[in-house]
């Protein structure tokens, strides 16, 4: 069989309509199709995540509109592919004249839906970019407005889909919308990166023959982004591959970086600045610590870019064990930008051979167990499926104890408080072989268990979990202090 790769997202060519992975999108998509009222869907997340794809793949043969907005263009030129794309559909049997405002726009695209067959299919509208189109003095929101509130929210047979990357943009002016679309979109979807589980199917669909600790190498570089996956081609190692694809100069991923953040963000100077602070400390940071690295001002634009930055998944907010929100700790969970920052950026050489030669260096280590650590925190539900407590509740979080005159400082970066009275502190170990325990180690493990009891005074029992990539050595200082152990292939399960 061959492949068709375009866009965001692999399929089978011809003869089929499966999408590697995405089950539980295509489960709620299905619903939405086969509901009995009309329904007002958002798609968002990160840019290059596979959104656009995914609803056209899906809704191919659904579709009787599909528009997307161009970034940085004016309202003109917005209309005129608006237009264009109009006629494409009516075949130039319907208004031959082009809009001069958006909500003359929507009223064409009104009388043309409603010159439709009925059918026994919903019909889909699809508008893509939505925030691009948003350009200043255009009322292309209030144009929006119009037509749902007016029109498609009238007809049974419609299904409205509109979609962005700016996540910020999208929760402001649709998910928490304060005038006429309050409380309007139906459905809302958002769309995460490709589990490891997700990324390992992919792979076996392209012919891709890399070892699990091989996808982990993949997948600490670049994170689960389809758009960056379908840059890996057969034969080669993940060396090789993130060599070509991150140290190249023509490769993807090697200026990728600032057109990121740049597409989705108007301003992105703040931006920038705070995953760069937060890339340089990756154990993460309080709101207050992130002003004072920084140098930004104290006030409601950090706010906001923290916000922004949490809203499109760059970075995520953990509130630390019985602490308070205020406390809540801020950390980069963007692999790719973690990658970039580490590595890609400060190289002084590129080509091939570059990525083999800073895997030895200092920093290889540190970043590995970061980001083998952020792997685990994105796949907490396979950890819990392995420990077999997927059915019990908890939470999860981080601990940090400074020190004082009577207890040494210790750090817990991801912890399992679970409701069987039961807390898992966690210890992720990113190694090429089995990892062997030794005395020290483990008696490292024990002070900082012992300081958590102690300072916290939890009436929990308290288990030492370790999460490997290859089974550890269960040699005497394993038995003495580990109860339970995660390996890397519990985190290529399905958690469904």
């Amino acid at each position: 069989m061959e492949i068709s790769y375009e866009n965001d997202m692999i399929t089978p060519s011809r003869g089929s309509t499966s999408i590697i992975g995405r089950a539980k999108e295509i489960k709620k998509l299905r619903q939405i199709m086969a509901s009995h009222v009309p329904e007002f869907l958002v798609v968002y997340g990160r840019r290059r995540v596979g959104k656009t794809y995914l609803i056209r793949e899906h809704f191919a043969s659904e579709l009787v509109f599909d528009f997307t907005g161009s970034y940085n263009a004016d309202m003109q030129s917005q209309l005129a592919n608006f237009f264009h794309e109009y006629l494409t559909r009516t075949k130039g049997q319907k208004e031959t004249t082009p809009p001069e405002s958006w909500t003359q726009a929507f009223q064409y695209l009104v009388d043309y839906i409603k010159s439709l067959e009925p059918g026994r299919q919903k019909k889909v509208v699809f508008i893509d970019e939505l925030p691009w189109l948003d350009t200043p003095r255009a009322g292309f929101v209030s144009a929006l407005e119009y037509f749902w509130n007016q029109h498609l929210s009238k007809m049974r047979h419609v299904i409205l889909i509109g979609c962005g990357s700016a996540t910020s943009w999208i929760r402001k002016k649709l998910l928490r919308a304060k005038g006429g679309l309050y409380n309007r979109v139906t459905q809302r979807m958002k769309l995460e990166p490709f589990t490891l589980a997700e990324t390992e199917d992919y792979c076996r669909f392209r012919r891709l023959k890399l070892s699990r600790y091989q996808l982990l190498q993949l997948y600490m570089s670049m994170g689960g982004i389809p758009h960056y996956l379908k840059e890996l081609v057969p034969g080669k190692s993940a060396d090789q591959l993130i060599d070509e694809i991150c140290f190249d100069g023509n490769g993807l991923l090697n200026e990728e970086y600032f057109s990121l953040y740049h597409s989705l963000f108007k301003n992105p100077e703040n931006h920038l600045t705070i995953i760069e602070t937060l890339g340089a400390r990756p154990n993460g940071l309080t709101r207050k610590d992130i002003v004072s690295y920084s140098k930004l001002a104290d006030g409601g634009t950090i706010n906001r870019t923290l916000e922004d930055l949490a809203e499109s998944g760059f970075i995520t907010r953990f509130k630390p064990y019985l602490k308070k929100t205020k406390d809540s700790i801020y950390k980069l969970t963007d692999l790719y930008s973690l990658f970039y920052i580490k590595f890609i950026k400060p190289a002084n050489f590129v080509g091939e051979g570059a990525w083999k030669a800073l895997a030895t260096s200092p920093s290889y280590n540190a970043w590995a167990g970061y980001a083998y650590e952020t792997i685990c925190m994105m796949h907490i539900d396979q950890i819990k499926k392995s420990l077999g407590i997927d059915g019990v509740y908890t939470e999860m979080s981080a601990w940090k104890f400074y020190g004082n005159e009577e207890f040494p400082g210790a750090q817990i970066d991801l912890l399992i408080d679970r409701r069987d009275q039961i807390i898992n502190l966690c210890e992720a170990k990113f190694t090429n072989k089995e990892f062997a325990l030794t005395k020290s180690y483990v008696a490292d493990l024990r002070r900082k268990r012992s300081v958590f009891e102690q300072v916290t005074g939890t009436k929990k029992s308290v288990f030492t979990t370790l999460i490997t990539t290859y089974p550890a050595m269960q040699n005497r200082y394993y038995l003495e202090e580990v109860q339970s152990e995660v390996t890397m292939d519990a985190l290529f399960v399905s958690a469904s």
